[in-house]
């Protein structure tokens, strides 16, 4: 029989706690911005996810979302679509969304389109990212009347904490020998700048929609892999740059197989604001 519920326990990592799902939105609501981390093609996950932004409309708060998986150039669909100037089916056409978007994103667009909030398409156009992974940071200073397609404040060293462990999720190690190492090491950067493109770049459309909110404080709500934000890195750090002084929450939505037995350990505790622990299915 379908069920409502969706199974859940959250982590206060400031607090070293257990908390509950209120008691989270009580303080998120604020924030100036909400990072929200998922795995991408968990159910639960995004059940939850709606019920984040569920949740801060019922408090009263000011809310904006913004997307990951829509990029700039389709911002005046989504545009026309959450006005009500297209129809769905325009809006599918001209917006390329992600191929699960029915069931993950969609009733997030249709909830800010019944509650008239602003939705952001935050990332950069994939085939810029892709030309930035091939070619490098050239690809940006070619773009010509696109330039506005990425962010314009562009601060990617290829070192640190995040590029480490960029790489080491890629799992790539260099091979043998200086001159097939030095190639290796040269497309991981690549990869690497590829990614930091994309985290400018949402973080610098999360800034201007959390500057450009049509009523004061509102609270711009990001929904993106996880990876993107986890540890107040990536699009979270760089978002903080543009906002000093600015409360950025982050949320870790984490599948796991037996909520119950669930034991946060220390390197848990930096992953996020909050870690929400739901039961991870297919």
């Amino acid at each position: 029989m379908a069920t409502s519920y969706v199974p859940e326990r959250v982590y206060d990592t400031q607090r070293k706690t257990f908390t509950d799902f209120e008691s989270m939105l009580a303080d998120l609501v604020r924030a100036d911005v909400v990072f929200v981390g998922e795995q991408h093609n968990d159910p639960n996950t995004h059940a939850l996810e709606l019920a984040v932004l569920e949740g801060l409309l019922r408090r009263r708060a000011a809310v904006g979302v913004a997307l990951e998986m829509f990029e700039r150039d389709v911002q005046g669909a989504v545009d026309q679509y959450v006005t009500g100037v297209s129809t769905e089916e325009q809006f599918l056409a001209a917006s390329r969304p992600w191929p699960r978007y029915a069931t993950d994103y969609r009733p997030i667009v249709e909830l800010a389109k019944t509650h008239h909030l602003a939705v952001t398409a935050s990332n950069v156009p994939r085939r810029i990212a892709t030309d930035v992974s091939k070619n490098g940071m050239s690809t940006i200073e070619g773009l010509g009347d696109d330039r506005g397609l990425a962010a314009r404040d562009l601060q990617c060293a290829t070192s640190g904490d995040y590029y480490n462990r960029f790489i080491k999720q890629m799992g790539e190690h260099p091979p043998s020998g200086e001159p097939k190492a030095k190639e290796t090491q040269a497309k991981n950067d690549r990869f690497y700048l590829a990614q930091c493109v994309k985290d400018e770049t949402m973080a610098e459309s999360v800034a201007e929609a959390f500057r450009n909110a049509p009523v004061p404080r509102a609270t711009i709500v990001h929904f993106n892999g996880s990876f993107h934000t986890n540890y107040g890195e990536g699009t979270a750090e760089r978002t903080r740059r543009r906002l000093p002084g600015r409360r950025v929450a982050v949320i870790s939505m984490i599948p796991v197989e037996d909520i119950d037995t669930v034991a946060p350990d220390q390197d848990d505790l930096k992953q996020a604001d909050y870690l929400v622990f739901t039961v991870g299915r297919k």
